[in-house]
């Protein structure tokens, strides 16, 4: 193991003092509206990649750009890009007018008191199926804001609750950026992570629709919200959650995915068959961003790895937390400290993956667990910051439809996020780990097991 240098960490803290201090200045110092999100992060990266190619005179640029290619060249880089890249093109395809069909169809049929537990259990499932939050945020808060105009329920309720929902799936989708990236990362498989993650998010939102119900029972509500909808262009999202969930490659599920998004909506004229590659592309192109991060990431962390920072930092963890319950809460406070620096879930997991990585084998975590734990925290403090994308799109929202609404109305009523991170503990403390923490090898010889197991029976 490498001697441990502090000042190898310097990158990550140039980082998080441009990007931070930028989106402070720009957000509440200049009064820029999404201050934060006029940062071009990539170039906040590449000055980070600077500084690290500054540091370590031993090594020669040529040597570094061998440690970086390594970095940026490993299995989970590359299959995390091409996933970003399908899911892209999946939501490209389909595009996201289903969504809005879904809220309305359960709007319609269920009675109008029970208006605020729907728009939580329909952002719950349109972010599980798109796998974006912000997305589903967009989509659903301005029938929040007409349910709350409608019916007399608090307007911040209804957003919170959309906002809830939202996180729900961020934090499940096959097909989000955080499950991908937290995934592929820590080398686990999606279906496992669900799984584990599961019986954190399950818990959570039942408790949440539980105390929204008995609000809504206690409010005195009028009138109904209607609008037409279509539910032919919600099969494609049913085939990529039901087939994630059973298992199925992910790239095949993806694939069947924009296949037969491609003939829904070409078969119903809601877009033209010429227009149809055009929209792939912008669907992979609005990845763009989301892969450089990935690519200039894993290249700083190769090198920091070389330079000794992460044996530093885990030395420094392993002094703060003993135990090995005490390194999985380690692990969700360097994910939750990440997020708050940069207001990016997915760029947060990323950050903390190699470190995480090696937390797992150091405190003998299972790679489904720290996946688990490091898109769950992710997801409670990016669901919670007033400064984050999904709290400003939320009230952006609101105010392009003439309502006003804070961040600081809102966050009381944002239940879901506080009972995930109580679910998290509990998952933490008191849930034993069935399956410690299985080197690279090791998992390579057991996933070849098990396909000489299957296939063995196979052709029995």
């Amino acid at each position: 193991m490498k001697k441990g240098n502090v000042a190898a960490l310097l990158p990550i803290g140039v980082f998080l003092v441009l990007y931070l201090g930028l989106g402070i200045l720009f957000e509440y110092g200049m009064g820029i509206s999404m201050g934060f999100y006029n940062i071009p992060i990539v170039v906040i990266f590449l000055v980070a990649l600077l500084v690290a190619c500054f540091q370590n005179r031993s090594l020669s640029f040529d040597d570094k750009l061998v440690v970086m290619g390594r970095g940026i060249g490993d299995k989970t880089i590359v299959t995390m890009i091409l996933i970003f890249m399908a899911a892209g093109v999946f939501v490209g395809t389909v595009g996201r007018d289903s969504a809005e069909s879904v809220a309305y169809l359960m709007l319609s049929v269920i009675p109008a008191e029970y208006s605020v537990a729907v728009l939580f259990v329909v952002s719950c499932f349109v972010s599980l199926s798109m796998g974006t939050s912000v997305g589903t945020i967009t989509l659903i808060t301005p029938i929040a804001v007409a349910v709350a105009a409608a019916s007399g329920f608090s307007l911040p309720l209804c957003v919170a609750s959309v906002m809830g929902g939202a996180m729900f799936g961020d934090n499940l989708s096959f097909i989000s950026d955080t499950t991908i990236a937290a995934c592929q990362g820590q080398g686990c498989q999606m279906k496992d992570k669900f799984r584990e993650n599961f019986k954190i998010a399950l818990p959570a939102a039942l408790v949440t629709l539980v105390i929204i119900l008995v609000l809504s029972l206690g409010t005195d509500i009028s009138g109904t919200v209607q609008n037409d909808y279509n539910l032919l262009e919600l099969i494609p999202y049913l085939i990529v959650l039901v087939g994630g969930i059973v298992g199925i490659n992910v790239f095949i599920v993806l694939l069947l995915g924009i296949l037969s998004g491609s003939i829904i909506v070409v078969a119903e004229g809601a877009v033209a068959a010429t227009d149809l590659l055009g929209n792939m592309g912008t669907g992979a192109a609005g990845m763009f961003e989301t892969t450089m991060v990935a690519v200039l990431v894993s290249a700083i962390c190769a090198l920091i790895r070389e330079n000794g920072g992460f044996v530093a930092l885990l030395n420094g963890i392993k002094r703060l937390f003993r135990s090995r319950k005490g390194g999985q809460l380690g692990m969700g406070l360097l994910v939750g400290a990440m997020d708050i620096a940069t207001a990016n879930n997915t760029v947060a997991i990323v950050m903390a993956n190699p470190i995480a990585h090696e937390m797992a084998e150091t405190y003998n975590v299972s790679r489904r667990k720290t996946a688990s734990i490091l898109d769950t925290f992710s997801c409670v403090f990016q669901g919670v910051i007033p400064y984050g994308a999904q709290m400003l799109v939320a009230i952006s929202a609101c105010t392009e439809l003439g309502f006003q609404v804070s961040a600081f109305q809102i966050m009381p009523f944002l239940f879901y996020p506080f009972f995930l991170l109580i679910s998290s503990l509990v998952f933490i403390f008191f849930v034993p780990d069935d399956r410690g923490y299985v080197p690279d090898h090791a998992a390579a010889r057991m996933e070849a097991a098990v396909g000489a197991a299957e296939g063995a029976a196979g052709d029995k």
